[in-house]
Parts: structure tokens; C-alpha cells; sequence
């Protein structure tokens, strides 16, 4: 039998409020805390909460907290990656990010959705799409990532967007719902 934990990452319905989930949560919460109080200066210390808040980052990840996510674990990310200040990433399933890439302020990337049916949704059950986003990629200010959106590489989206769809890569793309605006190949 799965553990809601198995049911989560594996995109199926779950219960949210599993006391391993839960802990987990609280953990990663605690790590938060430590992190978005953190002095700029302390770069030791900020290092070390990194490492154990995501621990699947590449080398070079920079964070300007505050920053918030769910678990952490869930979030896979390759070289020098930044995140500006206020982010939120609702890691319930896998966020994969690729070198390079890039996030304006108040940018939210959210993995976690309901069931559209309000019987099912009543349930209080809930369940969750992966998110993948290319290799230097420039993710514009105030950008919402929709669940189980994939990003290509060297894709730009401008601030603002709501990303509901796939994007392919070399293209700077716009808008609610975020659409191709123009090709970026050679950029």
C-alpha cells in the first residue's frame, strides 16, 4: 500500500494532513524561518540551512528571502540558479529548474492543485502536476507557473504572466494566459 507521501509525488490523490507530510512540512517551515532571518552576512549559515532546505540544488543557488516553498526536497535545480525576493515554490511534487535560470520578484510556482468536481474536492483531498523549467531561462517578475506546465530552455516570460500551458524553448512569451509572443532563436 502507498503512503500518502508515495500517493503525493506520484501526481495521485492524497491527504495533506498525514502526519508524515505534515512534519515535514513543519520542518521545512522551521528551515524557513532560519533562512528569511538569516543576515545577509552570515553566509556560512545560510549555506548550511540551503543545503538542508534543497538539498537538489546545484552549486551557486542564491536566494534574496524571503522565499517559501512546501518541502524543498521536491525542488531539483542545476548551477547558479536565482531566485529574486518573495518567491513561493509549492514543491508537492518534483519542480525541476535548469542552470541559469533566472526569477524575478514575487514569482509563484505551484505544483499543488484540487479536483475540479466539488464532490471529490470536498473530500479534502488533493493532488499535484511536476513543473519543469529549462536552462537559462528568464522568469519575469509577479510570473504565476500553473501545475504541470514545462518550460524550454532560454524561454523568457514576461512579468506578470500566468503560465497555464507549455512554453517551447527560444521564445519571450507574455500575457494571462501566457502565449508565444515571438521567437527568440539566435538571441
Amino acid at each position: 500500500m502507498k503512503s500518502e507521501k508515495d500517493k503525493m509525488l506520484a501526481g495521485e490523490l492524497y491527504n495533506a494532513l498525514d502526519k508524515q507530510l505534515s512534519d515535514e512540512r513543519l520542518k521545512t517551515r522551521l528551515l524557513i524561518k532560519q533562512l528569511n532571518d538569516a543576515a545577509e552576512d552570515e553566509v556560512e549559515r545560510r549555506t548550511a540551512i540551503l543545503k538542508e532546505l534543497i538539498p537538489n540544488a546545484g552549486p551557486g543557488l542564491w536566494l534574496q528571502p524571503p522565499f517559501y516553498c512546501d518541502y524543498g526536497s521536491n525542488i531539483i535545480m542545476g548551477e547558479k540558479v536565482f531566485f529574486n525576493f518573495n518567491c513561493v515554490v509549492l514543491d508537492v511534487t518534483y519542480v525541476t529548474i535548469g542552470s541559469r535560470t533566472l526569477f524575478g520578484p514575487n514569482v509563484q510556482i505551484y505544483t499543488a492543485t484540487h479536483p475540479m468536481n466539488y464532490k471529490e474536492r470536498a473530500s479534502g483531498l488533493e493532488y499535484a502536476k511536476p513543473i519543469s523549467i529549462g536552462e537559462d531561462v528568464w522568469v519575469g517578475g509577479s510570473v504565476v507557473i500553473c501545475p504541470g506546465v514545462t518550460i524550454g530552455d532560454r524561454a523568457v516570460i514576461g512579468a506578470g504572466s500566468v503560465v497555464t500551458k507549455n512554453i517551447p524553448s527560444n521564445v519571450f512569451a507574455a500575457g494571462n494566459p501566457c502565449k508565444v509572443i515571438r521567437s527568440m532563436e539566435g538571441s
